[in-house]
């Protein structure tokens, strides 16, 4: 149960500083992270870092094609994470 929970912490701050690194990279127009990147890094748990990110650096917030697709990350990993809990309730081990 703790590695899970050191993962999602280690995947959620990668994703915020990618978020970051990226809008400061945008600005000086020097070679970024790619979108796939960080959408990858959204998709293996670092959603709430993500989603995050964006409304800090306020990045990646008119790209429609991209706001859709992490949209889309968001709600499955909510589902997935309600079904978890639903089915082996708040008390896990």
């Amino acid at each position: 149960m703790w590695y899970a929970v050191i993962y999602l912490w280690a995947v959620n701050l990668l994703t915020l500083l990618a978020f970051g690194w990226d809008k400061l990279r945008a600005r000086g127009k020097r070679r970024r992270v790619s979108e796939r990147t960080l959408l990858w890094l959204a998709a293996l748990g670092g959603s709430p870092g993500a989603v995050l990110g964006r409304w800090i650096f306020r990045h990646k917030t008119r790209k429609r094609g991209f706001s859709i697709w992490l949209f889309a990350i968001v709600v499955v990993q909510a589902a997935v994470f309600y079904l978890v809990v639903a089915k082996y309730g708040a008390g896990l081990p």
